[in-house]
C-alpha cells in the first residue's frame, strides 16, 4: 500500500484498519506512508500503524524548512501538497505546486518504494488517494498492477478545478488535474467509498465505469461497542478531557490546551444540578474543513438550545491543531456568545470509543461528505446520528426501511439541523430506539472483515 500523507485524517484510519483486516485474510501488507514527528507523536506512522510493516517517508525536515521561511516543496524529501486550501501551513494545495516540484516529489517517493523488498515482491499495489505516488510507482515498480483507492478529497479538488472555482485557481491547477486523470487511467481498478463518489470518479476522471467499484469503509466492531458509563464515570472523563488535560485550541494560538474550562463550567453544563444525573450530550467529531460545516453546526446548535427541554451541551471533538478552513468554530462561538459548546481538541483515535460512549447523539452536517467513517463508529457505539442528505451518509443512515438509525436533513439547512437536534434531545425513547438500530446496522453490514473480503475479491479479479 501507499499513503502519501502523514496520518491525521480518515483515510489514514482506513489504511490502518484495512491493512490489519487484509492480513487476517492471509494478505500480508507493507505500507509506504508519510510520517511526521518522533515515535508516539500524532503524525508518526509507525506509532499510528502499529502492527503493520511500515516504510516511512519523513516530512520533518520539510516542515522545519517551512518554519525557517523556505519552500518545503524544495526540501531533500519534499513536503506533500494538500487537496485543501489553508493559510499558514507547510502543505499548500496542489494548484500552487509547480510541475518541476511535482516531478521531484515523484522521484523522491520512487526511492522510498524502491528501497523495500516487500514492495518489489508484491502482487498488487493499493494506493490511497490520487497523488504523486502513482507516478513514483510507474518509475519504481512499473510491472505492478495498481488499485487506486479514492477517499473523496481528491474528487472535491478536481471538481473545484473543473468548475474554475476561485479557491482552486492556482497557476498549476490544470496541470495537476491532467496528471491525476492520467494516473487514474493507468490503474487496473478504482475503489470509491460510496455510490455518490463512484459516479463522481467516472465523471471527473474519464475512467471506464466497469473498472470502478464502490466498497464502503468499515468500522472496528471490536472497539466501537455500546457502553454506558455511570454519571460518576462520565464526570471523571469530561473533567479530564476539558479541565485537567485540555486539548482544545483557539485561532489566536493554534496551541492544544489554549481552550480550557473550569470544573464548575463542566459540571453545570453536563449534569443536572438537582439530581446529579448526566444530561444528554451532542457530539461532533472531525476536522475543521469547509465542507464539514462546523460553523453552521454551532450556529444551528445555538438556535436548538433555546428550544431544548434540557440544555444539552455540544462537544466538538477534533480539529487538527492549527488547521481550519473559513471561520474557526471557536471564534464563532466566542464572537456570537453561544453557550454550551465545548472544544475537546484532537485526541488519539483509541480514545474515541470512550468519548462516544459519554455522548448520546452524533451530529455532523457535512455537505457532500465522501463517506463518513466516524458516523459508522458512532452508530456502532449505539448513538443515533444526524447528517445531511448529501454525499456518502445517505447510503448507510436510514438505509433500512422501517428501522431509522438517525436523522437526515437537507445540506446547509440551519433550521432543519436545529430541529433535528431538538428532536434528538427531547425524545429520549426515539433517540434510544434509533441508537439500537444504528448499532445493529453498523455491526451487521460494515465490519472491516466484510470490507477486506470485498477488497480481496477485487485483487483476485485484477491480478495473476
Amino acid at each position: 500500500m501507499g499513503l502519501f500523507f502523514y496520518p491525521r485524517g480518515g483515510s489514514a484510519r482506513v489504511a490502518g484498519y484495512l491493512s490489519r483486516a487484509l492480513q487476517a485474510f492471509g494478505w500480508p501488507v507493507t505500507l509506504a506512508c508519510g510520517s511526521l514527528g518522533p515515535a508516539g507523536a500524532l503524525g508518526n506512522a509507525e506509532s499510528v500503524f502499529a502492527g503493520v510493516d511500515i516504510v516511512p517517508a519523513q516530512y520533518d525536515e520539510a516542515v522545519a524548512r517551512w518554519a525557517r521561511g523556505e519552500d518545503p516543496m524544495d526540501a531533500p524529501f519534499p513536503m506533500h501538497p494538500s487537496f485543501e486550501v489553508r493559510p499558514g501551513v507547510p502543505d499548500r494545495a496542489f494548484p500552487w505546486v509547480s510541475p518541476a516540484q511535482g516531478e521531484r516529489i515523484a522521484v523522491a517517493w520512487a526511492a522510498v518504494l524502491a528501497q523495500s523488498e516487500a514492495m518489489a515482491q508484491a502482487r498488487v499495489l493499493h494506493l490511497h488517494h490520487l497523488t504523486p505516488i502513482h507516478d513514483a510507482a510507474a518509475l519504481a515498480l512499473p510491472r505492478l498492477p495498481v488499485v487506486t483507492h479514492l477517499h473523496g478529497t481528491e474528487l472535491k479538488m478536481l471538481d473545484a478545478i473543473a468548475r474554475a472555482e476561485p479557491r482552486m485557481s492556482g497557476p498549476y491547477a490544470d496541470w495537476w488535474a491532467s496528471r491525476m486523470r492520467d494516473s487514474a487511467r493507468r490503474a487496473v481498478a478504482t475503489i470509491t467509498i460510496s455510490p455518490h463518489d463512484q459516479g463522481q470518479a467516472v465523471r471527473l476522471l474519464g475512467i471506464d465505469p466497469e473498472t470502478v467499484y464502490s466498497i464502503p469503509n468499515g468500522v472496528d466492531i471490536d472497539h466501537f461497542i455500546p457502553h454506558r458509563p455511570s454519571p460518576e464515570q462520565r464526570r471523571s472523563h469530561w473533567l479530564r478531557w476539558l479541565v485537567s488535560e485540555p486539548q482544545g485550541w483557539d485561532e489566536a494560538t493554534s496551541t492544544p490546551g489554549s481552550i480550557r474550562y473550569t470544573e464548575a463550567e463542566v459540571i453545570d453544563a453536563f449534569f443536572d444540578p438537582e439530581t446529579g444525573e448526566a444530561r444528554p450530550v451532542l457530539m461532533y467529531v472531525g476536522r475543521f474543513l469547509a465542507f464539514k460545516r462546523v460553523p453552521l453546526l454551532v450556529r444551528a446548535y445555538a438556535r436548538a438550545r433555546e428550544r431544548m427541554s434540557v440544555p444539552a451541551p455540544l462537544v466538538i471533538w477534533g480539529g487538527w491543531p492549527g488547521e481550519w478552513e473559513g471561520e474557526h468554530p471557536h471564534t464563532v462561538v466566542t464572537c456570537e456568545h453561544i453557550e454550551g459548546v465545548f472544544f475537546d481538541g484532537w485526541r488519539d483515535h483509541d480514545e474515541l470509543p470512550l468519548g462516544l460512549s459519554c455522548a448520546d447523539c452524533f451530529v455532523a452536517p457535512s455537505t457532500a461528505e465522501p463517506f463518513g467513517l466516524v458516523y459508522l463508529e458512532a452508530m456502532a457505539c449505539e448513538l443515533p446520528v444526524i447528517g445531511t442528505l448529501s454525499g456518502g451518509p445517505p447510503s448507510f443512515i436510514n438505509a433500512t426501511p422501517g428501522e431509522p438509525d438517525g436523522w437526515l436533513v437537507p445540506p446547509d439547512d440551519e433550521t432543519g439541523l436545529a430541529n433535528a437536534m431538538v428532536t434528538a434531545i427531547d425524545d429520549d425513547a426515539e433517540r434510544a430506539r434509533r441508537g439500537i438500530n444504528a448499532h445493529r446496522h453498523a455491526r451487521e453490514n460494515y465490519s472491516w472483515r466484510h470490507v477486506a473480503e470485498q477488497t480481496v475479491q477485487l485483487y483476485k479479479s485484477h491480478t495473476h
